[in-house]
């Protein structure tokens, strides 16, 4: 697996990202640049942090996740990679869970996307709409967003996720927050 990623970032251990302890990873770059995106920081297609597949997994805590979830930036936009790093997750039986701005539809007429698709669990479509902001309690951006369970690991009951949200302060002091919090604590946090 000689193919780096560029990221944006990689949360070790989450249990707001989707079901259970989670690996969460943060693609670097996206075209859709979405109004009210709640990771703007992810859009430019500069490169950020270059990583194997390998070195991903080496973030991940031994025996302590369930699965791993991919966000963005824009998951797709690097659909080899993306596919690599599904498989690795796969071979280390972990569940995987995908945000993508794409719908199903648009990433089935792609070859290489289909073969990303082969290694999702769940896979939640469709750009974030801000006049469309999640009203339910499901772990999604906006109510145009649909949940396709592409396996029967889960159901929609498991991506209930209510006002939960992670508040990461980093090493260097950086504030980093991640969930689905119906009021982002970001403004409050002096962000």
């Amino acid at each position: 697996m000689n193919t780096k990623l560029n990221i944006h970032a990689v949360i070790p251990s989450s249990r707001v990202n989707g079901p259970g302890a989670r690996l969460v990873v943060f693609f670097q770059g996206c075209g859709r640049a979405c109004p009210g995106c709640f990771n703007p920081e992810t859009h430019s297609f500069g490169e950020r942090e270059a990583l194997l597949v390998d070195e991903i997994f080496k973030r991940l805590p031994k025996g302590q996740a369930e699965g791993i979830t991919v966000s963005g930036g824009e998951p797709f936009a690097q659909k080899e990679g993306l596919s690599l790093l599904l498989k690795g997750a796969r071979e280390r039986a972990l569940s995987t869970v995908v945000y993508t701005g794409f719908t199903i539809e648009e990433l089935n007429k792609d070859e290489a996307a289909r073969e990303a698709l082969i290694y999702i669990d769940v896979l939640v479509d469709g750009p974030f709409i801000e006049q469309e902001k999640e009203t339910t309690l499901l772990a999604r951006g906006s109510s145009n967003q649909r949940l396709h369970f592409l396996t029967n690991r889960y159901t929609e009951e498991d991506f209930i996720m209510e006002g939960k949200v992670e508040v990461i302060i980093k090493a260097d002091g950086a504030v980093v927050e991640t969930g689905f919090s119906r009021a982002p604590l970001r403004a409050g946090l002096g962000r």
